[in-house]
């Protein structure tokens, strides 16, 4: 079943570079942005996670948790954290089974035969993790609406 606004979240629990195990049930009672992007260290993907990073102050603002979500293992998503000074949880959904379940995967993604890595997507979830806003995208380079996604979180 696709996902669609109104919809209630789909509950999981990943690992995030601390190898610690996080649900998204830890975040009730928070607003939440759920950003999947296809891979740490990869031009558009920090683009990505610098622009979320440098608008932290205006997600706190309205008590918004701002989350990563890729397939990349717990040690390069901490690589990543480290190097791009992320201070948001980067979750590592190695098995791909978080990412199929909300945006689907690229398959072959970068030309790598049997590659999958997880589409490019934004789901916003109000407090009581009802779905508001979703934005995916079929092209890997392209970032998402930046000024978009903050007015669906406010």
């Amino acid at each position: 079943m696709a996902l669609s606004v109104g919809s209630t979240a789909p509950q999981f629990t990943l690992m995030d570079t601390s190898r610690t195990p996080r649900s998204l049930s830890e975040f009730a009672g928070k607003k939440v942005v759920l950003v999947f992007y296809p891979g740490a260290f990869t031009g558009a993907c920090e683009k990505e996670m610098c622009a979320f990073r440098d608008s932290l102050t205006k997600f706190n603002s309205v008590d918004a948790q701002v989350v990563g979500i890729s397939v990349d293992s717990p040690f390069a998503n901490k690589g990543f954290a480290d190097k791009n000074q992320l201070t948001f949880p980067l979750l590592s959904d190695f098995n791909r089974e978080v990412s199929k379940q909300y945006a689907g995967v690229y398959v072959g993604f970068a030309g790598v035969p049997g590659y999958e890595a997880s589409k490019r997507a934004v789901y916003v979830l109000d407090a009581a993790q009802k779905i508001t806003y979703i934005w995916v995208t079929e092209a890997p380079a392209v970032e998402p609406p930046y000024d978009e996604v903050i007015k669906a979180v406010a």
